[in-house]
């Protein structure tokens, strides 16, 4: 078997050209576990929640602006019909201005980690707990949510790491846990008794994602009944410095912009009741454990063990690894160093070929990651060229993340859309690296003699680089 590739490409991001030997795959693979920087260099210069939820605030004032001189009777002055529109542009792109530096910091890190293994955890955790930033309130803090909520606690418990990602504002923001209210209350109530509009309502969808897609999963026993309760545990929660709505009326004044704060008027009270076990602690403590009972539920234990087979090995994963990974799981309570020992230790992920299809984000970090000189000009937008290739920074369009099967990534019109990229970047690097050369060190015991053939007889050096980058091999992990 070609375990030298399946270490560097199945577990890891591709080889770096300037990659020491392997080695012991497992052992170097283990080494990178310990050696796992949460903060590396290339994302030391992105903002702050604080900074993108000003951003946010500033585009939601200009855009007011605008309203207001739209209806007024006066007519603008000519400054003004100038600047409006300037300042909404403006806005805007510093919004989005925060999404793309983080996408490109993103790529640079993956790039450049000595630690492949490590940073392929954060982007499967990263899509387990998918936000999408083709929601506007969102598109600002993906970047923030896989930084802090993501980065730091792919090494700890799963219950840590799932409690850090649905407190971010980014998820409570997708899911519209930032608009949850509880149906009774102390703010409800008083609008109700009010009477001049109908009250604030509760919102489900953080509650039902949680339980069908980041621990128990789907048909696994929970109730309508049990979504509906735990939605009301979780009220309370919302984001700060967005500028607007009844949480932000409420929001207590030293509370930094952009940070997750817990509002007691806003919680629904009393004991909630989910699977069975009655919750009676009050305010944030009560969703909190229930986050935690979910996180070490044997039916969030299979989940888990199923989604890292199926990462490591195959669509349909083998069902004794699922079954020594959900033991694993429930034996040390989600300790994810441990797991993730075990799939390298476990015969499985070692015994298939490399038949798992690379996606886009996969294949473009491993290509870039063999390349000792730039495939890109300093001005190429890495938004632009994931969206082209068919898999768009952190913008799944769904809860559920990318799909992690074969079928996803292997149609006919991307394998296309990667051969173009390939045969542009062999444009650009014309005859400065040799595929000859390189190929034995980036497919390793999975280079075929049809492949070292065909790279050998290329007609120029270019030629060579796009035909090794959209070989058979290459594509798959």
């Amino acid at each position: 078997m070609a375990v030298q590739y399946l270490a560097a490409n199945r577990f890891g991001l591709g080889r770096r050209f300037d990659d020491p030997a392997i080695g012991d795959p497992k052992a170097w693979l283990n080494r990178q576990l310990g050696d796992y920087d949460p903060a590396p260099a290339a994302l030391a210069g992105l903002a702050g929640r604080a900074a993108i939820a000003t951003a946010y605030v500033e585009y939601r004032e200009d855009r007011q602006a605008m309203r207001r001189a739209a209806a007024a009777e006066t007519p603008m002055s000519e400054e003004e019909k100038g600047m409006d529109p300037e300042l909404r542009r403006l806005s805007r792109s510093a919004i989005r201005r925060h999404y793309v530096e983080a996408s490109a910091a993103r790529l640079a890190a993956a790039v450049a980690t000595p630690t492949p293994f490590s940073e392929r955890l954060v982007h499967f955790w990263a899509n387990h707990f998918a936000v999408s930033a083709d929601k506007q309130t969102v598109i600002g803090f993906v970047g923030n949510y896989e930084n802090e909520a993501i980065r730091p606690h792919i090494m700890g418990k799963f219950a840590d790491l799932l409690i850090a990602a649905v407190k971010h504002p980014a998820m409570l923001l997708y899911l519209d846990q930032a608009q949850s209210f509880g149906p009774d209350s102390p703010f409800a109530t008083r609008v109700r008794n009010r009477g001049n509009r109908q009250a604030p309502g509760l919102n489900e969808n953080l509650a039902r994602e949680i339980l069908e897609l980041h621990t128990l999963g789907v048909r696994t026993g929970y109730t309508q009944a049990d979504v509906t309760a735990f939605a009301k545990a979780l009220t309370g929660l919302t984001v700060a410095g967005l500028g607007r709505g009844a949480g932000q009326r409420l929001m207590p004044a030293d509370a930094e912009p952009g940070a997750t704060v817990f509002i007691a008027p806003l919680h629904e009270p009393g004991a909630q009741t989910v699977l069975g076990r009655r919750y009676d602690a009050a305010g944030a403590a009560q969703a909190e454990a229930i986050l935690r009972d979910l996180a070490v539920h044997p039916a969030t234990a299979r989940h888990i063990a199923t989604k890292l087979a199926r990462h490591f090995t195959a669509d349909d994963p083998p069902a004794a690894l699922v079954d020594r990974l959900a033991a694993d799981f429930l034996k040390s309570g989600g300790d994810l160093t441990s797991l993730y020992r075990t799939v390298v230790a476990s015969p499985e992920p070692w015994d298939a070929a490399p038949t798992l299809f690379k996606s886009p984000w996969d294949w473009t970090v491993s290509m870039l990651r063999a390349l000792k000189v730039p495939a890109f000009g300093p001005k190429q937008n890495v938004v632009a060229l994931f969206t082209q290739l068919g898999q768009p920074v952190w913008r799944p369009g769904s809860p559920a993340g990318y799909d992690d099967k074969v079928a996803t990534w292997a149609g006919s019109a991307g394998l296309m859309q990667r051969v173009e990229l390939a045969s542009r970047i062999a444009g650009r690097i014309g005859d400065r690296v040799d595929a000859r050369q390189l190929a034995p060190l980036v497919l390793a015991d999975a280079l075929t003699p049809q492949t070292a053939e065909a790279i050998a007889r290329a007609d120029s050096p270019g030629q060579g680089i796009a035909m090794l980058f959209a070989s058979p091999s290459f594509l798959r992990r």
